[in-house]
């Protein structure tokens, strides 16, 4: 699996879901602080965490940030390399 796929699929395994008083879902991945989405269906919050996880890792990746180590995939350490 590419690594940047490998660092997604990890991070979603890591995601935590709750249900709102308003019975929205809210999901959240702690190690990638700001990454959350708050949706009507837990689907429609699952796909909507992901979009949001791609677009801060893209975010993050343009502006040399560091990132967290996600799943024993350390992306600093793979940008260092190149």
């Amino acid at each position: 699996m590419p690594i940047l796929s490998a660092f997604v699929a990890a991070a979603m395994a890591e995601a935590r879901y709750k249900v709102m008083d308003d019975g929205s879902f809210f999901g959240e991945i702690p190690s990638c602080p700001g990454v959350w989405a708050d949706e009507v269906t837990l689907e429609k919050c699952r796909e909507v965490l992901q979009e949001v996880l791609e677009e801060w890792l893209i975010l993050k990746l343009r502006d040399r940030d560091p990132l967290p180590p996600v799943g024993g995939i350390d992306l600093n350490r793979v940008m260092a390399e190149a």
